[in-house]
């Protein structure tokens, strides 16, 4: 038997609880990943609250989890590129919360050694999520970047990647965040009256010309008054407002080639990277909990032993 955080309804943290099942096994073209970390983000938190993702087994229970990191013990038919004892870290859509998971081989990548596993268990939704949002973004040099949530997991690569490829970034968040933004790079702002004008007043000639949105809400009401190609907009957060609005949703193009060279960016210490909590596999409901409080730096992880 293997173990598992499972829920059988949607709901808050309360519904999930830790349970023995069965030890999944690789098929041809799989690898069976021992979990050692698995990020928590929101899409856990959305699928655990009654959200299916496109393509997902809808039957109960369910297990979460989007990213994970581990070591693999099995190897499918036909597997090539990777041996037993091979550190790795990877995405998938669900069921990343466990002690075992099965996983199509062109879905994980190398995990270095200098990268801790709660780092790596982490890293990939994030690192992905920001390098896909600002490629389709183009940005690049003579832009301003303006982004929403720039404390958060996606928010810290975002802005890293950002300064990176040549752009002022100006990160948006709480005040307590604002040494930390400081740190990647950014030029902090902080939320309340008069935001977008704070806002115009650190851009270049007061122009903001593309925008990562992370946080939806008066945030991207906001961000509609300071960029002025809507095209040049993506927000993370607010799906059902995008098309009526004109702004764009992140592309979901994750492959494991761009993962090695996120993974690549961080090994050269060009893109830090901020643990905010870990908790044990059994205390997922505790993590969730502790996302939905807000205030988070970088990432919450779940560590399984």
């Amino acid at each position: 038997m293997s173990r598992a955080i499972v829920f059988e309804e949607p709901g808050g943290p309360e519904v999930l609880r830790l349970a023995d099942v069965a030890e999944p096994q690789a098929g041809p073209g799989q690898v069976r990943v021992m979990v050692r970390a698995a990020g928590v983000q929101p899409f856990d938190v959305a699928v655990v609250e009654g959200w299916l993702p496109a393509g997902a087994d809808a039957a109960y229970p369910r297990t979460p989890g989007n990213e994970f990191a581990g070591v693999i013990d099995r190897l499918g038919e036909g597997v090539t590129g990777f041996a037993v004892g091979d550190e790795v870290l990877g995405f998938t859509v669900l069921n990343a919360y466990r002690e075992h998971l099965v996983i199509p081989s062109e879905q994980v990548t190398a995990k270095p050694p200098g990268m801790p596993w709660e780092v790596a268990g982490g890293f990939t939704a994030p690192a992905q999520t920001a390098y896909n949002s600002l490629e389709e973004l183009e940005v690049g040099e003579h832009d301003t970047l303006l982004v929403h949530g720039a404390a958060g997991a996606v928010g810290t690569v975002a802005v890293q990647l950002g300064r990176l490829w040549g752009a002022t970034v100006i990160g948006a968040a709480r005040e307590t965040q604002h040494d930390y933004l400081r740190s990647l790079g950014a030029l902090p702002v902080d939320y309340g009256d008069g935001f977008t004008g704070r806002v115009r007043e650190l851009a270049p000639n007061g122009v903001v010309t593309a925008a990562l949105d992370g946080v939806g809400g008066t945030a991207l009401d906001a961000t509609l008054e300071l960029v002025e190609d809507r095209s040049r907009i993506i927000t993370l957060y607010d799906h059902d407002r995008a098309a009526a609005l004109g702004v764009r949703l992140s592309p979901a193009r994750r492959t494991a080639a761009r993962l090695a060279d996120m993974v690549a960016l961080y090994t050269r210490g060009e893109v830090k990277w901020h643990i905010h909590r870990t908790f044990p596999l059994e205390r997922a409901a505790d993590a969730h909990r502790a996302y939905k409080a807000g205030g988070i730096r970088g990432k919450i992880v779940l560590t399984v032993d």
